[in-house]
């Protein structure tokens, strides 16, 4: 339940990217950008340093949280409160809701058509300069509930 919308950027593209928002580009960057978008999933930042473990052997979870952090800023990756557990990081950053099982955590990406434009401009109303914004729906998923 935990699939990914398959994204992939090339490293041209996240370098773009990071360079856009005024960020340098480092290997560990690159790295993590690339473990995020071919695991095809959303993962931990654990599981990404697992995952870029390869080929950053002694890449240490504090660098991966800022990598992530500064890819989520440079439009990259998105967080994923899961809610249960800990955040999970999503390499498909195009505009997409969530479901989120509140029993086991797990997540995935949810197609809706839902229109979240009287949230923007409520959001501006108050003052607050929105980004974007997306649906969570929690409940069960079907192995929770077939359980």
């Amino acid at each position: 339940m935990s699939t990914s919308p398959a994204i992939k950027p090339s490293s041209d593209e996240v370098a773009t990217a990071l360079r856009r928002s005024g960020y340098r580009v480092t290997a560990q960057r690159l790295v993590v950008a690339e473990a995020l978008s071919g695991a095809g999933r959303h993962l931990s930042a654990e599981e990404v340093r697992d995952a870029a473990g390869e080929r950053l052997p002694n890449v240490s979870l504090p660098t991966v949280y800022s990598a992530l952090e500064t890819l989520e800023d440079a439009g990259l990756v998105r967080r994923v409160a899961a809610g249960r557990g800990p955040a999970l990081y999503d390499a498909g950053p195009a505009s997409h809701h969530h479901i989120v099982c509140r029993r086991c955590g797990a997540v995935a990406d949810l197609e809706a058509d839902v229109g979240l434009e009287p949230a923007l401009v409520g959001a501006e109303a108050a003052g607050f300069a929105p980004e974007g914004a997306e649906v969570v729906v929690r409940g069960l998923c079907a192995n929770c509930r077939s359980a």
